[in-house]
C-alpha cells in the first residue's frame, strides 16, 4: 500500500490508540501495509514503552465537570474518562472536561458526542430533505451535493467536529484537543456524555 493510500482518517485512528506522533503513525502504517495491528507492533518495537495500544484499555476514571452560563439559564454535566485516577485528577485534564461543557453551553446545536451515535433514521430523514432540494440540479451532482449537506449538517450537531469558540485554542476542534491530550497523558480520553439543560426548552 502506498503512502498515498493511507488515508489521514486511518493515521489518525492509530495515534488515538497509541499516542504516538502523526509522522510516526504514518510510517508505521505505510510499512504494514495499513494493517492497523502490525502498525501498533512496529511502534511498540521502535518507541518501546512509550506506545501503549490505549484502545484495548478501558477508560473507568474521569471526572464530571458542570458550568452554569452567567444569568442561570444554560448549565451543562459532562463525563470525560480516562484509564487512571491519576490522570484524572490532572488540571488539564480537567480543564479540558470544563473547556468542553463551556463549548456545549454555547452550541445549542449539538446533541451527540461522535457521528457513530447519530441515529440512521435522523441521518435519513435528513438525507430525504436535502435530495429534494437538489432534486432541479443534474443527476451527477445531486449525490456530492447532499453527501455535502449532510455533512455540514453532522458537523453541527456533532461535538467532537465543533471547533472551540476560545480564540487561544485557534480554531482547534473538540476532537484535535482530545487528541492532543491522549498523547499528552498517554491515556484513552474518552468523552462519555453530557447533557445541556436551557431554561425554556
Amino acid at each position: 500500500m502506498s503512502t498515498a493510500e493511507i488515508s489521514a482518517k486511518d493515521v489518525k485512528a492509530l495515534r488515538d490508540r497509541t499516542g504516538a506522533g502523526m509522522m510516526d503513525c504514518k510510517k508505521a502504517l505505510t510499512e504494514a501495509g495499513g494493517d492497523v495491528e502490525k502498525a501498533i507492533e512496529i511502534l511498540r518495537v521502535r518507541q518501546g514503552k512509550k506506545i501503549q495500544d490505549l484502545g484495548e484499555r478501558a477508560a473507568t476514571e474521569g471526572t464530571v465537570q458542570s458550568y452554569v452560563h452567567a444569568g442561570n439559564k444554560v448549565g451543562v454535566l459532562i463525563e470525560v474518562d480516562c484509564n487512571t485516577d491519576f490522570v484524572a485528577k490532572n488540571d488539564d485534564f480537567v480543564g479540558f472536561a470544563r473547556e468542553v461543557a463551556m463549548q456545549i453551553a454555547a452550541t445549542p446545536t449539538v446533541r451527540y458526542v461522535t457521528r457513530e451515535e447519530v441515529p440512521e433514521d435522523a441521518r435519513e430523514a435528513e438525507s430525504r430533505i436535502y435530495e429534494q432540494e437538489a432534486a432541479d440540479k443534474p443527476e451527477n451532482v445531486r449525490e456530492k451535493i447532499v453527501a455535502g449537506k449532510l455533512d455540514s449538517w453532522l458537523a453541527t450537531i456533532v461535538l467532537l467536529d465543533q471547533e472551540m469558540h476560545n480564540p487561544k485554542h485557534e480554531g482547534k476542534t473538540v476532537q484535535q484537543l482530545r487528541d492532543e491530550l491522549t498523547a499528552t497523558t498517554g491515556e484513552n480520553v474518552v468523552i462519555r456524555r453530557f447533557v445541556r439543560f436551557a431554561v425554556g426548552q
